[in-house]
This record gives C-alpha cells, sequence and structure tokens, in this order.
C-alpha cells in the first residue's frame, strides 16, 4: 500500500526532518536518501521501519543540519604544515620567483586542512537517539495513511468476495441439473438411434453409463471447500497481524477449486459462471499483492 509520512526533531546539538514514502511490493525494499556521513545509520533506520512495515518499497529521505558553534571550527595543523612543507618543497625545485607565495592561499582549501563543520561535531552513537525517534514518528503516520487506505481496500475485497460468492451460489443450485439433463439428452439420443437402427440397448448400461457421468461431473467437493475459503478469506481481512501472505494462499486454493470445478461441470452455464468467478480472483489477487 502507498503512503506517506513526516517529522522533525530538535535539540542543542542537531535538527532532523525524515520523510518516509511507501508504494505497492510484493516484498519489503528500503532505501535511504541522504549526505554523508549520515549513511552510516541506513542499517538501524531499515530496523526501525521492519518494525511495523512488512511489504512495499519505501524510501527514507534524511536531512540532519547541526546549529554551528566557534568550537567547529578548527584547523588541523598536522595537515597545514604538511602541505606548506611539500610546497616550499615544490617551490625550490620548480625556481618559483616568489617562493611558491601564491601557491600558499590556496592550502586552506586543501582537504583535511579545515574540516567541515557538521563532520567534525558528527557522533554517530550520540546522535542516532533522536534521529530513530524521528524516523519513527514519520513511520506511525505512514501507517496511519496506509491503515485508511487498507480500510477502504478490506471493503472492496469483501465486494469482490462478495461477487464470487454469488456465483458460487448459482453454480450449486444449477449443479444437481447437470446429470438429469445429461440423462434426458442422452435417452433422447439413444431413442433417436434405436429408431433409425431397430436394435436394443439394455437399460442397465444406460443406467450405469449416467451413472458415471454424475461421478465425474461431481463438483459438491468443490464447491463446499470454495465456500469455506470465502469464510476464511473475510475471516482474514479482520486479522491485525499483516493478513497478506494468508489472502495470497487463499486466492491461490480458490483458483485451483475453481479450476477443477470448470473441468469437472461438463455444463455451458456452470463454465460462464466459473469465468466469472475467475476473473474476480484476478482482480483480487491484484488487490491482496499490496496487502501486509
Amino acid at each position: 500500500m502507498t503512503g506517506y509520512g513526516e517529522a522533525s526533531q530538535a535539540n542543542d546539538r542537531l535538527v532532523v526532518q525524515a520523510e518516509v514514502r511507501a508504494v505497492n511490493n510484493r516484498y519489503l525494499k528500503v532505501s535511504l536518501r541522504t549526505v554523508e556521513p549520515f549513511h552510516v545509520w541506513e542499517a538501524d533506520i531499515e530496523k526501525v521501519i521492519r518494525r511495523t512495515v512488512k511489504r512495499g518499497t519505501v524510501q527514507v529521505y534524511l536531512r540532519v543540519q547541526r546549529p554551528a558553534r566557534s568550537s567547529d571550527f578548527v584547523i588541523n595543523a598536522v595537515a597545514l604544515q604538511s602541505y606548506v612543507h611539500q610546497l616550499q618543497q615544490l617551490a625550490r625545485q620548480l625556481s618559483l620567483s616568489d617562493g611558491g607565495q601564491s601557491l600558499f592561499t590556496q592550502v586552506l582549501s586543501l582537504p583535511g586542512v579545515v574540516p567541515e563543520p557538521a563532520l567534525a561535531a558528527f557522533n554517530a552513537e550520540e546522535d542516532w537517539p533522536v534521529v530513530e525517534q524521528t524516523v519513527e514518528t514519520a513511520v506511525a503516520r505512514l501507517q496511519h495513511m496506509r491503515q485508511e487506505e487498507g480500510r477502504a481496500m478490506a471493503s472492496q475485497l469483501l465486494h469482490l468476495r462478495d461477487r464470487i460468492g454469488e456465483e458460487l451460489a448459482r453454480i450449486q443450485s444449477r449443479s444437481p441439473l447437470v446429470v438429469s439433463a445429461y440423462r434426458e439428452r442422452l435417452y433422447d439420443r439413444v431413442r433417436t438411434l434405436l429408431s433409425e437402427l431397430d436394435v436394443q440397448i439394455d437399460r442397465k448400461d444406460l443406467i450405469r453409463e449416467v451413472a458415471l457421468f454424475a461421478e465425474r461431473a461431481d463438483i459438491s467437493e468443490e464447491t463446499v471447500r470454495l465456500a469455506s475459503h470465502l469464510m476464511q478469506f473475510g475471516e482474514a481481512l479482520q486479522e491485525a497481524d499483516s493478513p497478506g501472505r494468508k489472502l495470497e494462499f487463499l486466492i491461490q486454493e480458490m483458483f485451483r477449486e475453481t479450476n477443477t470445478m470448470g473441468a469437472k461441470a461438463s455444463d455451458v452455464e456452470i463454465s460462464r459462471h466459473v469465468v466469472e468467478i475467475k476473473g474476480t480472483l484476478e482482480k483480487i489477487r491484484e488487490l491482496v499483492q499490496n496487502v501486509e
């Protein structure tokens, strides 16, 4: 399910802003977008997400700002001395007229001489609790939006389930008539052949043929199991603990029973209802892939 949540938090050390966005996915995939050095929290942030989110592609946007303090601006004397020494040697080797003074103005911009204030004051362990609380709040708001979407989806799924139940009821009412209709067609066909060919057929053979057809076309077990799966489907939708996997399994079983009914029934009207059920199951399957 899709969703969005954001949160911000601040203390005397830093200001943290987190955005969490989720789109549909059968599995859970978490990615963090931030700047260095804050990627160090990526594994910890994923753990926070996994506490409540079970499915979806989740993107976390993390921004950390730190108020600058005078103590943050420190020159790395060791790095500065090393650069100056190297430039002096280079100036002598190249016989520069100014002794390399023109190069010295660029020393402060060289890597490591003046560290970024944010990097200098960064403490992953000390700052993590604020980041964790901010991400947790953003995820809670994301989940609230997803729950609203989930309630609407559950209503739609129940509506589709009821449509399958209606088609199943029509199949159950039609099924007993299939054997009797076959028997009448067989008798009519035999009577026609007997009158044309002037031959005799044992009535027991006809009864045996009808009995074999009735056994092959019997779909009572499949209809009972499908009805049971429909009931379980409605119960699973009410479960609070990630029913997505269970719903997928039930849909798979419902497809199996429906396909068996279509293969065994040997009746045009039942086949039409089977097609309707399978089409509705496809719609349900697409929706359920987004359910946690």
